[in-house]
């Protein structure tokens, strides 16, 4: 239970893109989170809510100077969202007691203070309440615990009300859930009327592990949260949901990735009312030491078609969905859009044309631009690769500079990849020139053969599948073994995949989620090594991202 767990590591000392997720409103990634400033100190800080104005943030913190429990609820201010925060100031004796504190959420009219705390008076082990104020310049009124029917019997922590202040989020210990702690859901019907019996969130979004302090943005269609379950990169870390409407079920998470998450514990906090700061906590960066609250900046995606750059193929992408509600083209104002492709996108767009783009999102990116060695540079800076047999660089008359030629006997290229691919999105672009039918462009060693020809006809398939009976391979109709260079790729959105040859999806069908594996990857050999699966022809800029990448508009062949 985290809660007894908190307190584990408290008495102790204390014991993130790179995301990509397809919005109904933009796409997004977070970049390299950052340590608050000022309100952090050398104990323990919880929490990190931010007021819909972003001049007060809320807090829990053990410093001393408390009410004499093991957390009291803080706020730090500033004067515009401009300023360096002030101090964190205790929120006084009406709030805090001598029992536990923390977890504060402030509603967006900044009228209503919630939080949880094991104060007597309550249902269970942990109870949420509710402080008042008739106006901000106003103190606030003695809490006021929310009832038996949203309180149990058990832990219940992290409430979080919507922008509307008609749906409240929590997680609880209690019974009932899919997993150990999950994330519930209280709704009214108007805010003058009680909170209703909560509703747990179910699959995907809660799962059979640890799931909870989930914070939703002011539209209700993102929704980011905290959990231990597998695919993550420490203890506890943090992952993102969406869903097209409030009306639609909320799509398969996905982490948030190393740009915020660390091998520490990462849980969520909350998130500005624009939706441009994530507030959460961390105890990075050893595994003992001082909780802190931290940030993370949500940008746009903005190159559409995963060529690592943003050129005119984006404004000829933007002008095709000019007036549309194209959600991979919302990107403005950020990072959600506004429901239409406008000024306002291109605007976005024309910031980034032009300047280099870091995209948290890209996994692995492997140019093949080396003059000689045996060792293949990620631009990513984290999968090197290595050559296997006799290929030979080839530093002109690549697709995109220099590529590598592979003789189709033993030559390839392998990449320890011990870590999962299938989380979530995923897309996977290549540029290649020659091959035979039964060569293979990409595999995982055991598992499948991602990008390959087909064994008879040379047109572009993919063996990724469901790991249910349902699985089966995707093969296109268009041939890529005819000695002309071709971009082809692997999409998986979470739902279906899709297949693309030069920017035109190719073959598409629905999936279930594919069949996970930890092992190397090959660039130019099938899945096994075996004789007939080598790639004979060149092979270039080879890249892996953890989004949805719509690899249209690629220009004119070399």
């Amino acid at each position: 239970m985290r809660t007894r767990r908190i307190n584990q590591v408290t008495v102790a000392g204390l014991a993130v893109l790179s995301v990509w997720m397809g919005q109904a409103r933009g796409d997004f990634f977070c970049t390299p989170a950052t340590k608050v400033a000022n309100v952090n100190g050398g104990i323990t800080s919880i929490g990190g809510c931010i007021s819909a104005d972003g001049l007060s943030l809320y807090l829990a913190s053990d410093r001393p100077g408390g009410s004499g429990g093991s957390f009291d609820m803080y706020v730090a201010t500033r004067a515009s969202t401009q300023d360096e925060w002030g101090p964190a100031v205790n929120l006084g004796p009406t709030l805090n007691g001598t029992t536990w504190e923390h977890t504060a959420d402030i509603s967006l009219d900044g009228l209503s203070l919630y939080f949880a705390s094991d104060r007597p008076g309550g249902s269970g082990q942990m109870d949420m309440w509710v402080a008042t104020r008739p106006d901000p310049e106003s103190p606030w009124g003695k809490p006021v615990n929310l009832g038996p029917t949203v309180n149990s019997g058990a832990y219940d922590l992290s409430p979080r009300e919507s922008a509307d202040g008609l749906t409240l989020l929590f997680h609880s210990t209690r019974g009932g859930g899919v997993g150990g702690e999950d994330i519930w859901m209280s709704t009214r019907a108007t805010k003058n009327d009680p909170w209703g019996k909560p509703v747990d969130l179910g699959a995907p979004v809660n799962s059979g592990a640890n799931d909870g302090e989930a914070v939703m943005t002011s539209d209700g269609l993102t929704l980011f949260f905290s959990s231990d379950r597998d695919g993550g990169v420490g203890n506890y870390d943090l992952w993102v949901t969406t869903r097209q409407s409030t009306s639609h079920a909320w799509r398969t998470p996905i982490n948030l990735g190393r740009s915020v998450n660390t091998p520490a514990v990462e849980w969520t906090s909350s998130i500005s009312a624009d939706g441009s700061t994530l507030y959460f906590c961390s105890d990075r960066p050893t595994a003992w030491g001082p909780c802190s609250v931290y940030q993370t900046a949500i940008s746009p995606v903005v190159d559409f078609n995963g060529d690592g750059k943003v050129d005119d193929t984006e404004v000829r992408a933007l002008m095709d969905n000019w007036g549309k509600d194209e959600p991979l083209y919302d990107i403005g104002p950020t990072p959600f859009g506004d429901g239409v492709v406008d000024m306002q996108d291109m605007a976005v767009l024309t910031r980034y044309a032009s300047g280099k783009v870091v995209d948290p999102t890209l996994v692995a990116c492997w140019a093949l631009d080396e003059k000689d060695g045996t060792e293949v540079s990620d631009s990513a800076g984290t999968y090197t690769a290595h050559l296997v047999g006799n290929p030979v660089w080839q530093s002109e008359g690549g697709a995109v500079g220099g590529a590598l030629e592979l003789d189709g006997v033993d030559d390839c290229v392998m990449v320890t990849f011990q870590s999962a691919l299938h989380q979530g999105a995923l897309s996977m672009l290549a540029w290649v020139k020659g091959g035979r039918p039964g060569q293979v462009i990409f595999s995982r060693q055991g598992s499948a053969n991602w990008l390959a020809a087909e064994k008879s006809t040379g047109e572009l398939m993919t063996d990724v599948r469901a790991a249910t009976r349902g699985g089966r391979p995707l093969c296109s109709k268009t041939i890529i073994t005819d000695g002309q260079w071709h971009r082809v790729g692997l999409v998986w959105d979470g739902v279906s995949r899709t297949l693309y040859v030069d920017g035109v999806p190719v073959a598409a069908d629905v999936q279930d989620s594919p069949k996970n594996a930890y092992a190397d990857l090959a660039l130019g050999a099938g899945k096994d090594l075996a004789p007939g699966t080598f790639w004979s022809g060149l092979i270039d800029d080879v890249r892996i991202y953890n989004r949805t990448v719509h690899p249209s508009q690629i220009p004119a062949s070399p």
